[in-house]
């Protein structure tokens, strides 16, 4: 299935079915007087959190989505059919947006929320609506309102525990092999990945979802490369893994290459928990690879992890640290969601 995380579509409500305008007409029956019954309300267009989807592929090949027109009233005060809502199903984490693309109007981060992003308009008002003592034999209905259109966006960005960083072939994806069961392409030149890849981590009685993203270089902010289009997708982890090849020339330019990319596309972002792994420790003979951790504690005041994610050396290492981190903010939101709420008993 092909990936796809940004859509364009287009909605619009069904308009209110019009009121009638009738008058009772019936054998010995004089003056029967209005029976006009009011028109039907149009249909809403709901977007819906669901299981089951993980890419916007299916609003490539449909972008107009129109709600049927509420049925109209008839005589005999018979009131018009409401007409049926339509449903538009999305991925878990998925953001709504204004067609400028910047204004967020929702944003479906749990399976089963739903939001109303156009309603249609009420039925109208049939002739017997207004009889009264002045006006015994009303001949004016009203229409009914016309329904709401808009362009909106549509933006998935993937629900995971902790992200996965790096330049290109810095052995993201086979990391993300070794430790889930995802298979993502792996090769030996850059920009394999070209979409995000999910892969659950079981450390123990535990797990967590892990998501690998394409590579950034210098200069994604501006585009280069694949830019910083698909950052979104860790923005909501807990906290992101730093990935450096140990093979490289200078490690310390490496990360802060990353680093200022971060910063440069959300400040947010950049400020998230983060554990910093040099990674084909078994690629390099150790005094090498001491030199190299020397350089950076020197310079960058951290110390990064040894793993080597092709033969998996302190990789359940480096899982459980992440965890660690996730566990901790599971439980600092399972405490903010509590804040205020009292078990005890209230009495006056």
């Amino acid at each position: 299935m092909k990936f796809l995380d940004q859509a364009k579509v287009y909605v619009r409500s069904g308009d209110g079915g019009a009121g009638s305008v009738s008058f009772r007409r019936e054998k010995f029956i004089e003056m029967g007087g209005p029976d006009g019954g009011d028109g039907g309300k149009g249909g809403d267009v709901w977007i819906e959190a669901v299981d089951g989807l993980n890419t916007l592929i299916d609003y490539r090949y449909q972008q107009h989505f129109k709600a049927a027109t509420g049925g109209h009233g008839m005589g005999r005060l018979r009131a018009g059919a409401n007409s049926g809502d339509i449903v538009l199903k999305v991925p878990v984490g998925t953001q709504v947006f204004e067609e400028d693309n910047e204004t967020m109007v929702a944003d479906l981060a749990r399976l089963g929320d739903r939001f109303r992003i156009a309603r249609g308009g009420n039925g109208g008002f049939g002739n017997a609506h207004f009889k009264s003592s002045t006006n015994r034999a009303p001949r004016h209905a009203n229409p009914g309102q016309e329904g709401e259109e808009r362009w909106i966006w549509l933006r998935l960005k993937l629900i995971a525990d902790a992200g996965l960083l790096g330049l290109p072939n810095a052995g993201k994806s086979t990391l993300l092999a070794a430790v889930s069961a995802a298979k993502p392409k792996i090769a030996d030149y850059p920009f394999t990945t070209l979409h995000p890849q999910l892969g659950v981590v079981r450390v123990g009685m535990q797990s967590f979802v892990l998501a690998d993203i394409p590579g950034l270089i210098e200069g994604a902010s501006e585009g280069h490369g694949l830019g910083t289009r698909f950052l979104g997708h860790v923005e909501r982890c807990a906290v992101l893994l730093h990935l450096i090849d140990v093979t490289g020339d200078d490690p310390v330019a490496a990360y802060r290459v990353i680093r200022k990319e971060l910063k440069r596309y959300s400040p947010e972002l950049a400020g998230k928990p983060e554990i910093i792994a040099f990674n084909k420790t078994d690629l390099l003979p150790e005094n090498g690879i001491e030199a190299k951790l020397r350089d950076f504690r020197r310079r960058v005041r951290k110390t990064p992890m040894l793993i080597s994610g092709a033969t998996t050396k302190n990789v359940p290492e480096a899982m459980k640290k992440l965890l660690g981190v996730i566990g901790a903010s599971r439980r600092a939101g399972q405490a903010h969601d509590g804040a205020g709420v009292t078990t005890e008993e209230w009495r006056p």
